[in-house]
């Protein structure tokens, strides 16, 4: 990777969705060259793929988001865990985290009585000793990912 293949992604990091016409433009190549690059990068695992960002208000619909706080069971590995974890119905993200707690989990449920039973299926089938759970009441966001 060089200088423009990193202003390239800068630029799509800010709109996925920008014309190769347009991204050329921004980067002072031709659209063709700017295509050739973002294919590369694409081939080359650079760019593993492109997503939409939802305003987490947007997609508030009914019931809870919640931030779980895990330390696992000794017996259990990192491994497992996340295997399980992303397999049940309502998490949305499992990250590895540093400090007093092995990760952190986002969920939605629908309501406190389908979060009991997330919290059990964690410590029953993904080997979690122990839990924190917090309640999202609001999210900001920068406009910037």
């Amino acid at each position: 990777m060089d200088r423009l293949d990193r202003e390239i992604l800068g630029v799509l990091r800010e709109d996925a969705r920008i014309s190769y016409r347009d991204l050329g433009t921004k980067v002072g190549l031709s659209a063709n060259a700017a295509a050739d690059r973002v294919r590369r990068m694409r081939r080359d695992g650079v760019i593993r793929g492109f997503t939409v960002l939802v305003d987490p208000t947007a997609d508030a619909g009914p019931g809870l988001v919640v931030f779980i706080d895990v330390t696992l069971r000794l017996d259990t590995t990192n491994e497992e865990f996340e295997k399980v974890a992303l397999k049940l119905p309502g998490i949305t993200e499992v990250v590895h985290v540093t400090g007093e707690h092995d990760y952190l989990v986002r969920a939605r449920a629908a309501d406190p009585a389908a979060l009991d039973g997330l919290l059990r299926r964690l410590k029953r089938d993904a080997g979690v000793a122990r839990s924190d759970t917090r309640i999202a009441l609001r999210a900001a966001r920068s406009r910037t990912p």
